[in-house]
């Protein structure tokens, strides 16, 4: 009986650093933020000498209030917010309080938002209200005088000044980003068109290619009627040419990207009957055995199967001299061994098959799913016949059967 898996000690500190993640999160969330900004300039203003708030009376912390408060939503209607603010920094002004607070925080908050977030025209239109409001009131209380003008005047250009530089960086983030969104998919359209052209490429030669050899093989299944041999090899030919056209199409489809109701279902173990009946039309007595009970394997191990097979029986047809070749699949509780046994040339007919890439190819496929593979001559037969023996293992539970 199959245990069940040890499972992963939770980290102790795993639901603190979770909690203090959220609270993290939830503290620097714009809404937070501006409620702080709020919260900080109301208590800077209420925070006056006691003669302030004795000479202002309970308008002072009213229109604090209304300078302050406002600015909770300063993101989401910053012109609104800052005629607001505006009206309560005057109401401070006609108090009396305003002279003891040593800077209209509120407002200078309103005027960096407007800076920030707000078009043009908004953006001069409050600053001309702003400027003129600040004049009336040094005129109205204290006079125009130099001196005075240009320390009053100038937290609020600092303010739209600085609003102004926030809003530069952020459209040269917004700039940058989009030229990185064209980079990319300029990219990705000169990838497209590099597979188009290969796949045009592909299709135009090879594709061409072998549909000339399936033509030319039907035909000398025409001529060698009476030849039921030559008949039968002319017709192998022919199926294996238009497979291959069709592998050949459904890669391409691939590589072009076409959708996948475009492309071909590939090849599993499902299909291996099918491909030891091509051998036996090529010539040579296959055979197709299979041990123990069948498990689920994900498809693309499936298909790894198969290409191993396919090229183990194309090495038997074409450079063993084969007459005979056996292909046996054996399930294990855990691992899948797949071995093809022919009986043709040995160690030359391996060393020669593909130049030795089909075994190297072979092995790269068995070596990405953790397997092993075997090939050489078998020890008992006299250093005739060779042997592909591949081992893959496979996982308790598949997403799906060959």
């Amino acid at each position: 009986m199959r245990g069940r898996p040890a499972r992963r000690p939770r980290p102790i500190l795993a639901p603190v650093t979770s909690r203090f993640e959220v609270l993290r999160r939830r503290l620097t969330a714009p809404l937070a933020i501006d409620v702080a900004i709020a919260l900080v300039c109301l208590l800077a203003t209420v925070a006056v000498p006691v003669k302030a708030v004795d000479s202002a009376g309970p308008g002072l912390f009213l229109f604090a209030g209304v300078a302050s408060v406002p600015l909770v939503w300063r993101r989401r209607w910053p012109v609104a917010v800052a005629a607001a603010v505006g009206a309560g920094s005057v109401g401070l002004v006609v108090t009396g309080a305003q002279g003891f607070i040593p800077l209209p925080y509120g407002q200078l908050v309103a005027t960096y938002t407007v800076a920030a977030l707000s078009p043009p025209l908004w953006r001069l239109l409050v600053m001309a209200v702003t400027g003129g409001v600040t004049v009336a009131v040094l005129v109205a209380d204290l006079g125009v005088r130099p001196s005075i003008v240009a320390p009053a005047v100038l937290p609020f250009v600092v303010a739209y000044a600085m609003g102004t530089g926030a809003r530069a960086r952020r459209d040269r983030i917004a700039m940058l980003e989009e030229r990185s969104g064209r980079l990319i998919e300029e990219r990705e359209a000169a990838a497209v068109r590099e597979r188009e052209r290969i796949a045009r490429e592909i299709h135009d030669i090879v594709a061409h290619s072998v549909s000339l050899m399936v033509v030319q093989a039907e035909a000398g299944a025409v001529l060698a009627d009476d030849r039921p041999r030559a008949r039968a090899a002319f017709d192998a030919i022919s199926e294996t040419g238009r497979e291959a056209v069709a592998q050949l199409d459904r890669a391409l489809g691939v590589l072009r990207g076409d959708g996948p109701a475009a492309r071909r279902p590939v090849p599993g173990l499902g299909d291996l009957p099918d491909l030891v009946e091509q051998t036996r039309s090529a010539g040579l007595t296959a055979r197709l055995d299979v041990r123990g009970s069948p498990l689920a394997v994900s498809p693309e191990l499936a298909t790894a199967v198969y290409r191993v097979v396919q090229e183990a029986l194309t090495n038997a047809i074409r450079h063993a001299q084969a007459s005979m070749v056996c292909v046996e699949l054996e399930w294990g509780s855990s691992a899948l061994r797949v071995e093809v046994v022919d009986n043709g040339r040995g160690a030359s007919a391996g060393a020669t098959a593909s130049g030795g890439r089909g075994l190297v190819g072979m092995g790269e496929r068995v070596r990405a799913f953790g397997g092993s593979l075997d090939a050489g001559v078998p020890r008992d037969t006299g250093g005739t016949g060779f042997r592909v023996t591949a081992t893959l293992p496979v996982p308790s539970t598949g997403d799906g059967h060959g």
